[in-house]
């Protein structure tokens, strides 16, 4: 199971410099809630709902949500390991890696964001290799 996180949902929908491989797209993908608003609001603060919305619904379908539940928000709270201190939302991000591990999932996180990664790897949450190919 591969936790999609915002910004390699963001990199496939604004076809930024690096995209993931399309075998991530075959995986079993989930994340919390939070990608939902995500996704959204930097389309909408960019005016491209119409042109990508169709992309960005197809995206999201394909994701299994996890939802900010009190256990998950208690987590966030928490201290993270490692010397990165990770950023409020992906402090929810990796909380809900957390819960999703201690409840037996085989779990690995797909990031671009290199702090999230480290604190991830602090936490003993394996990374997806991404590849990333340049447009």
């Amino acid at each position: 199971m591969i936790y999609l996180d915002t910004s390699v949902a963001l990199a496939h929908l604004l076809a930024e410099d690096f995209q993931p491989p399309d075998s991530l797209w075959q995986e079993t993908l989930v994340s919390s809630r939070l990608l939902q608003y995500e996704v959204w609001t930097p389309l909408h603060a960019r005016g491209l709902a119409d042109s990508h919305g169709e992309a960005a619904h197809w995206l999201l379908g394909q994701v299994a949500f996890l939802e900010l539940t009190p256990v998950v928000l208690k987590r966030a709270l928490d201290v993270f390991p490692g010397t990165a201190s990770p950023r409020t939302l992906d402090a929810l991000h990796l909380a809900s890696c957390s819960y999703l591990v201690e409840q037996g999932q085989d779990l690995r996180l797909a990031s671009y964001d290199r702090r999230m990664n480290t604190v991830a790897q602090a936490m003993e949450i394996p990374i997806f290799s991404l590849e990333a190919s340049e447009t």
